[in-house]
């Protein structure tokens, strides 16, 4: 169970670009998640899935919904690979804080579908997000 949000999270809600579902395409959805395409892609068919309740990052998760957002992204992975046969792999992300590259503070996951040379040398994958520790 949930408390009930705090002053600042509910003005953090009305300010929130993903709290406002109605304006947004939602790919898949279960009972506290949904999933929707990013409107900045890395790669096409990359997803972002959030949680239905306003929550800054993972860590402010609850139980049903890290469960919740792990079923979409199971989901979505099978969707993606019916859809697209080059895709041979992913990369899941999440930046947790605006040290760690958090701009938008409701909890968002990427799901990044990746392909065989879609650079020239994956290897680190997302360890990429410190360039000088990505080939080790």
């Amino acid at each position: 169970m949930t408390s009930p949000p705090s002053p600042k999270e509910e003005k953090d809600s009305r300010l929130c670009p993903f709290c406002n579902t109605r304006d947004l395409c939602i790919i898949l959805e279960n009972k506290t998640a949904f999933a929707i395409e990013d409107t900045s892609p890395v790669s096409l068919h990359h997803m972002l899935i959030l949680p239905k309740r306003h929550c800054s990052d993972y860590f402010g998760l609850t139980r049903e919904e890290r469960g919740d957002v792990h079923d979409l992204i199971e989901r979505l992975r099978r969707l993606i690979l019916g859809r697209d046969p080059s895709v041979k792999g992913f990369n899941i992300g999440i930046n947790c804080g605006e040290t760690a590259g958090q701009t938008v503070f409701h909890t968002h996951i990427h799901l990044i579908p990746r392909r065989k040379n879609d650079t020239p040398h994956p290897r680190g994958g997302v360890r990429g997000a410190i360039p000088d520790k990505m080939n080790y």
